[in-house]
C-alpha cells in the first residue's frame, strides 16, 4: 500500500465529514445571498427602488449565513493545520480576493440606504453585484483545484502559480458556481417578493435553470472521470442531476418552495460529491503522490481533534437551530408590511428579533 495512504481514524474521518457538511451548508445558505445580488442587474435594472427590495429579502441573514464559512475554516485551521498551511501558501491570492470581496460586501449592506440619491444607491448595487459574483467564480475555481490536486513540493508548498490554477476544469468550475448560485438566488427571490417582482424571477429561473443544468452535469461527470477517488460518488452525482431536472419541472408547475429546495440539494449533492470524491486526500499532489496531503498526515492530534469534536456536538446543534429560527421568523414576504401583532411571548420575541436585525 502506497505509505501515503494510511488509513484514517475515526475522529479524522468525522472531522473531514464535518467540514465538508459545513461547506456544503455554507454554499447553500449564501449562495441565494450571491444570487440575490446578482440578479440586481438584471431584475433590477433601472429601478433603485426594486433593487431595494430584492436585498431587503436577505438583508437580515446574510451575515448569519456567513458564520458557517468562519465555522468552517476555523474548523479547517483547528482540525487539519497542514491542509490550511498548504491550502494558503498557494491559494492564498484567490483567498484574500474572496476575503476583501467579503468586507466590500459588508460595506454595501451597510451604506447603501445611509444616503439618498439615486447614483450612491446605484453605486453600491454594482458592488453587491461585483462583490456576489467574484467570491462565487473563485469559489469554484478554488474548489476544483482542491479536488483536482496541484503541484506541491517535499515542504508542503504548493508550487502551482495563480495563473496555473486557472485550468479548463477549474474555469468551468467557476462557471457552475455562478450559474448554480444565481438560479438559487431567483428562486429564492420568488419566494420572498410578490409579483411582478415574483414572477420576473420565476421567468428567469426557468431560463436560467437550463444552461446551469448543461454546465452542471458536464463539470460533475467530468470531475467523477477524472478526479474522483471512488465510484460512490456516482450517487451525489445522480442526485444533483435529478434535483436540477426536478427544479425545471417544480419551477413551471410555480412549486415555488419545492424548487428552491430542489436546488439546494443540487448545491448540496454537487459538494457530497466534490468532497466524497477528494477522501481520503485533502489536497492531493499533481505532480508527486509522495507529497500529497491527506486526512490521515494532516490532521491535529487524536486528543486535539477528540476535544474539538466533543465542543462541536455541543455547539453545532446550536448554530443549526439559530439558524432555523432566523429563518422561520424572516420567513414572510418582505412586500407585506409584516406587522404580526405580538399577542404571545413567542410573537413577541420574533418582534425584537426583527427589529434587532432588520436592515437599516
Amino acid at each position: 500500500m502506497d505509505p501515503v495512504l494510511t488509513d484514517p481514524t475515526a475522529v479524522q474521518t468525522a472531522w473531514f465529514c464535518l467540514i465538508a457538511f459545513m461547506f456544503a451548508v455554507y454554499f447553500v445558505l449564501e449562495g441565494f445571498d450571491f444570487g440575490v445580488e446578482m440578479n440586481l442587474g438584471v431584475l433590477g435594472r433601472g429601478d433603485s427602488e426594486r433593487r431595494g427590495t430584492m436585498l431587503s429579502t436577505i438583508g437580515p441573514i446574510w451575515d448569519g449565513n456567513q458564520v458557517w464559512l468562519i465555522t468552517a475554516g476555523a474548523s479547517l485551521f483547528a482540525a487539519f493545520p497542514e491542509w490550511y498551511a498548504t491550502l494558503f501558501s498557494g491559494f492564498y491570492i484567490p483567498l484574500l480576493v474572496i476575503l476583501l470581496s467579503l468586507i466590500l460586501r459588508v460595506c454595501a449592506f451597510k451604506w447603501r440606504d445611509k444616503l439618498e440619491g439615486r447614483r450612491w444607491r446605484a453605486s453600491w448595487d454594482v458592488v453587491h453585484t461585483i462583490t456576489a459574483l467574484l467570491p462565487s467564480f473563485l469559489w469554484g475555481v478554488a474548489f476544483s483545484n482542491i479536488v483536482a490536486g496541484v503541484a506541491i513540493d517535499e515542504n508542503k508548498w504548493v508550487t502551482t502559480s495563480v495563473l496555473g490554477l486557472l485550468t479548463p476544469f477549474a474555469l468551468l468550475g467557476g462557471l457552475v458556481f455562478v450559474m448554480l448560485f444565481w438560479t438559487h438566488g431567483s428562486l429564492y427571490l420568488v419566494l420572498r417578493t410578490g409579483d411582478p417582482l415574483r414572477a420576473d424571477a420565476r421567468t428567469l429561473a426557468g431560463r436560467t435553470i437550463w444552461p446551469t443544468t448543461v454546465l452542471g452535469a458536464v463539470y460533475l461527470i467530468w470531475a467523477q472521470l477524472t478526479v474522483s477517488h471512488t465510484a460512490l460518488t456516482w450517487i451525489p452525482l445522480a442526485v444533483a442531476a435529478l434535483a436540477l431536472v426536478a427544479v425545471i419541472a417544480t419551477n413551471r408547475a410555480r412549486r415555488d418552495g419545492l424548487a428552491f429546495i430542489a436546488s439546494a440539494i443540487a448545491i448540496a449533492a454537487a459538494g457530497v460529491q466534490l468532497f466524497a470524491g477528494l477522501f481520503p486526500f485533502v489536497m492531493p499532489a499533481a505532480n508527486d503522490a509522495a507529497h500529497s496531503l491527506t486526512v490521515a498526515n494532516a490532521s491535529s492530534s487524536p486528543h486535539t481533534l477528540t476535544v474539538m469534536l466533543i465542543a462541536a456536538c455541543v455547539l453545532l446543534p446550536c448554530v443549526i437551530a439559530y439558524t432555523i429560527w432566523a429563518y422561520w421568523v424572516f420567513r414572510h414576504p418582505v412586500t407585506g408590511d409584516g406587522s404580526d401583532a405580538p399577542e404571545t411571548l413567542l410573537a413577541r420575541a420574533r418582534r425584537g428579533y426583527r427589529q434587532a436585525f432588520e436592515q437599516e
